[in-house]
C-alpha cells in the first residue's frame, strides 16, 4: 500500500535534484595556442546549475569581478589552487577573473537563464586589454 506512494515520492525528489546541472571549467596555463586559460571560457548555464572551477595547473582561482555580476547576486570567488563550486540562481551574465592573472587576459564569462545580450556597459570601466578582448569574444556567443 504504502510502496507506491514511496516509489512516487523517491521519484519526484530524484528528478528535482538531477534538474540542476554540474558544469566543470578547467583553470589551466595553456590550451592550444592560449596561455592563461578557462576552459570553457563561455558557459551557458541555467538557473539552479553549479559551476565547478578546477584548477588544472597551479597558481589560480576564479573569482567574479565587482560590479560585473547581475544585480541582486552574491559575489563569488575561490582560493588559489583550490577547486570549488557556486550554485548560480540569478539570471544574467557573470564576469569571471583569476586574480593572478587578470591582466593576462585570464576571464571568462557565464550567462545565467535567458541573458541575451550583456548588460549596457559592462565593459567599461579599467578593464585589461587583454581580458577585454576575451570578454567580448565571449559576449559574441549571447
Amino acid at each position: 500500500m504504502f510502496r507506491p506512494v514511496i516509489s512516487t515520492l523517491v521519484a519526484v525528489l530524484l528528478g528535482s535534484a538531477a534538474s540542476a546541472g554540474v558544469v566543470e571549467v578547467h583553470m589551466l596555463n595553456r590550451s592550444g595556442e592560449d596561455r592563461m586559460v578557462f576552459e570553457p571560457a563561455f558557459v551557458q548555464a541555467a538557473p539552479g546549475d553549479t559551476i565547478r572551477f578546477v584548477p588544472s595547473d597551479k597558481g589560480h582561482n576564479a573569482e567574479s569581478l565587482d560590479g560585473m555580476i547581475p544585480e541582486g547576486a552574491s559575489a563569488f570567488g575561490g582560493k588559489i589552487n583550490e577547486a570549488f563550486d557556486v550554485t548560480l540562481d540569478t539570471e544574467g551574465v557573470y564576469a569571471v577573473m583569476c586574480k593572478p592573472h587578470y591582466a593576462m587576459g585570464m576571464v571568462m564569462t557565464i550567462a545565467v537563464g535567458d541573458a541575451a545580450a550583456a548588460p549596457e556597459g559592462l565593459l567599461e570601466g579599467c578593464v585589461p586589454k587583454k581580458a577585454k578582448e576575451r570578454f567580448e569574444a565571449q559576449l559574441s556567443h549571447l
